[in-house]
């Protein structure tokens, strides 16, 4: 069991440069398989996921070189045998965006039937067969294994999504590259790290329509060339760091150069007193003596914190924002629309003294405000539950415990030393 011990109540103040997002390096780094042509990847976080991924590209016979200090990382395929057989690692959801790119190069792939991840809730891989099976691929199970076969080389195709679901876009795009002609998705995901997958495929040589909107058109590409890129900074990360500058008093800014995503998590951190801003590539978070949340001017209604897909605030973020709500004076309901698992961790927040109310399996309301005593409490398998556990223990006096804290590591190598830098006593306790 892996913890976390925190000896909060200090202000936090300083500056932050962030690592790449997570969500947009793993997809890029299962898109490159579609290349012969070398690529070199900057900023690349030392995280689980990417650990996993090297070591699967190593045993598929990838020349790989990882200089973890300097975060690069060069991958040339061409060394992979047209023989090699390909399983992919099961511990990790983001197998699934290997596939297409396995189909193109091998003709098979396969997967373990359970794909694991954040226990989130329910996530089916049907729609992603059905993206498959568009571009041509045939699926079977064979013992406990899915098997992808690639058949032929097929037109574009055209989806309409029933939910504007991340991977099973991605899914699509890096599919649609494969295929002959044009290709269209409706109802596409166009989150952040969607468009900086979209991003990194144009400059590899994809035509790309539509990335950031919910309609994509791809044109199928025949030769990729070598790429050059540098991811940008995760955007769950700087609001991270901004809301631990809220909930500690303190004064925090964070390397940001797309600020232009912010304008509704921005206004998020204002519904609890707090004010956000950017200049010259950073944003900073001066916390207010008191976090109190903001009435309505439709005073009859609860202050509410809404997330669903991009351009929502993200369900991924929505934790961090709990962590403030239980500190603010006030009611806040936070209704999460994507996952059914994403909110029963709030009986640890009682552990520390708060006071909440789950409505149903999409709902809380925290009645923020009381004072908050520290604990010994335990996360659950999501990354930004760990570190808003974390948060709430870094606003109390004295010594808390973070149990399981390990989901943090999945996402944030430096997260640790980066919150000591600022201010906070903490420890990982393996």
């Amino acid at each position: 069991m892996t913890a976390l011990r925190v000896r909060g109540g200090q202000k936090l103040v300083g500056k932050i440069d962030p690592s790449a997002n997570k969500n947009a390096v793993l997809p890029v780094l299962c898109a490159t398989l579609l290349s012969d042509a070398p690529i070199m990847l900057r900023n690349v976080p030392e995280i689980t996921d990417v650990q996993r991924i090297h070591a699967f590209f190593s045993d598929l016979g990838t020349t790989v070189e990882w200089d973890k200090d300097a975060k690069t990382l060069r991958i040339d395929h061409s060394t992979i045998s047209s023989s090699a057989k390909a399983k992919l690692p099961q511990a990790m959801r983001a197998s699934i965006m290997m596939i297409p790119g396995l189909l193109a190069r091998l003709g098979e792939a396969r997967l373990e039937h359970e794909v694991k991840g954040c226990t989130l809730g329910a996530r089916e891989i049907d729609p992603h067969v059905q993206v498959f099976k568009a571009f041509g691929a045939e699926t079977s199970y064979e013992g406990k294994d899915i098997v992808f076969r690639n058949t032929h080389k097929v037109d574009g195709a055209r989806m309409w999504l029933e939910y504007a679901s991340v991977t099973t876009t991605e899914n699509f795009i890096i599919s649609a590259l494969t295929a002959k002609g044009t290709s269209q998705i409706v109802n596409a995901a166009c989150e952040p790290h969607v468009q900086e997958l979209c991003t990194f495929l144009e400059k590899m040589g994809g035509k790309i329509r539509g990335k950031g909107t919910s309609m994509v058109t791809v044109e199928g590409c025949d030769k990729f060339q070598s790429v050059d890129y540098t991811f940008v900074e995760d955007f769950h990360e700087v609001a991270t760091f901004l809301a631990l500058s809220a909930v500690t008093g303190g004064d925090i800014s964070v390397r940001n150069t797309q600020p232009e995503d912010f304008m509704l998590i921005d206004r998020t951190f204002e519904k609890f007193g707090a004010h956000v801003s950017h200049e010259d590539g950073w944003s900073r978070l001066e916390a207010p003596a008191e976090l109190c949340v903001q009435q309505n001017f439709t005073s009859h209604l609860t202050t509410k914190v809404e997330a669903a897909p991009w351009p929502y605030i993200p369900a991924d973020l929505l934790p961090i924002f709990i962590a403030l709500g239980v500190k603010a004076k006030g009611q806040t309901m936070f209704w999460n629309k994507v996952y059914e698992g994403g909110l029963t961790w709030h009986t640890e927040l009682s552990l520390f003294g708060a006071h909440t109310l789950l409505c149903d399996p999409h709902r809380l309301i925290t009645f923020g405000g009381d004072t908050l005593r520290p604990a010994t409490v335990t996360s659950p398998y999501i990354i930004r539950v760990a570190i808003a556990l974390l948060m709430v223990a870094a606003s109390i006096d004295g010594e808390s415990t973070i149990l399981d804290a390990d989901p943090i590591r999945r996402a944030h190598p430096d997260f640790v030393k980066n919150i000591d830098s600022l201010g906070v006593d903490v420890s990982w306790d393996d």
